[in-house]
């Protein structure tokens, strides 16, 4: 069963029983009497007072009247001799707690209370390791995915590699630490590297540029050395960092605390990724739009042994791609697989998904149940 924290309401109802009770206890609960000092001095200086509490501005005393204690109060006069009269004529005298103590313990209290909730808000909003999921099984296969079919080729050792590690440690052989994936967005890097992961059978954890930002300075490379610990417990495991051109950057020792931050995370990558031994089983994969803009410590061999482009789409690849998103919608007889992909040439595959919705659409605004090709037209223009 779930458990419920205490409602905002329930908070505020508390609160306001804490100060009834609070109020009730200062002006109903009957307070000593005040009796002036000379009247005070006089019962000490006639033996009448058993016990003195010595407070800041009051004086609380007792003493018996009729058979009973009395306990009353009168103004403290700050007398230097005072206390030594008491003692003389042998009355017990005591200091009260200090209440400026209580107070300032207690704001005390309160600031480091304040102070601990703003760490552990700052480690679990922009820190916290957890922001790196773990996926055990990302459910897409090669087969899944349209076109690539050269890429996929070069995958299908990487991919035994990490099936069977042990053979090829025996071979001498290691698992490549980093893959690098480069071309025009929309083309299916993230979607490749989640089938290679579905491939090998691995763990896969997804990552992207800005979740390492923050405006905290170190946290970014705190967070890539966290990220490779979890990617070392969750080994075999396949690391994937999208928008890497975002943290990866040709480091520009320029003072800014910008480019400081950018340089130390580049650091950090470095140091992880040298750190990797042919037991670890972590790869990284890496995609990118513009590999000239990357550090080239980063992605020299060693490091980033392969690299690989992803391509546009192919006259073939963008006609599978046209019939699978024609699927389930109503073209005309005019739009073929083979009409569509020589329209849609140069489109990548994030494009072609997004025309081939936005057609029927058109068609649908124009009162016609189907879509033909001066709508695919249209979805093309519009999107440019």
């Amino acid at each position: 069963m779930k458990k419920r924290g205490l409602s905002l309401k329930t908070v505020l109802i508390i609160a306001l029983l804490l100060c009834a009770g609070y109020a009730a206890y200062v002006f109903l609960v009957p307070a000593e009497p005040l009796v002036p000092y000379r009247d005070f001095y006089a019962r000490v200086t006639s033996g009448g007072v058993d016990s003195v509490i010595m407070d800041k501005n009051e004086i609380t005393f007792t003493y018996e009247e009729n058979g009973a204690e009395v306990t009353a109060k009168t103004q403290n006069p700050h007398s230097a001799t005072l206390e030594e009269d008491l003692l003389l004529k042998g009355i017990a005298v005591s200091q009260a707690a200090d209440s400026d103590l209580f107070w300032t313990m207690l704001g005390d209290l309160i600031f480091y209370g304040v102070f601990l909730g703003i760490l552990i808000f700052a480690y679990v909003k922009f820190i916290r390791p957890n922001r790196f999921r773990i996926v055990h099984k990302t459910g897409v296969t090669f087969d899944n995915i349209v076109g690539m079919d050269g890429l996929k080729r070069d995958m299908e050792q990487i991919v035994h590699m990490m099936r069977n590690p042990a053979e090829y440690a025996k071979k001498g052989l290691r698992l490549p630490k980093g893959i690098l994936l480069e071309g025009g967005p929309g083309n299916g890097k993230t979607l490749f590297a989640r089938a290679l992961a579905g491939e090998a059978k691995v763990n896969f954890i997804p990552a992207r540029a800005t979740d390492f930002e923050s405006f905290l300075i170190a946290v970014g490379p705190m967070k890539v050395k966290l990220l490779f610990a979890k990617a070392r417990r969750q080994a075999p495991c396949i690391v994937f960092i999208d928008e890497f051109d975002g943290i990866g950057t040709k480091r520009n020792y320029s003072g800014s605390a910008i480019e400081t931050e950018n340089t130390r995370i580049v650091t950090a990558l470095l140091n992880e990724l040298d750190g990797f031994t042919t037991n670890d089983g972590v790869m990284v994969i890496a995609a990118t739009n513009s590999r000239d803009a990357l550090d080239e410590a980063l992605i020299r061999p060693g490091r980033f042994d392969a690299k690989y482009t992803v391509p546009y789409p192919d006259f073939d690849t963008r006609a599978a791609l046209a019939e699978m998103y024609m699927r389930g919608k109503n073209p005309t007889a005019d739009c073929t697989p083979s009409a569509l992909a020589k329209m849609l040439n140069g489109a990548s595959c994030a494009q072609i998904e997004s025309v081939l919705n936005r057609a029927p659409l058109i068609a649908a605004q124009a009162g016609r149940e189907a879509f033909n090709l001066e709508d695919v037209r249209a979805a093309i223009k519009d999107g440019n």
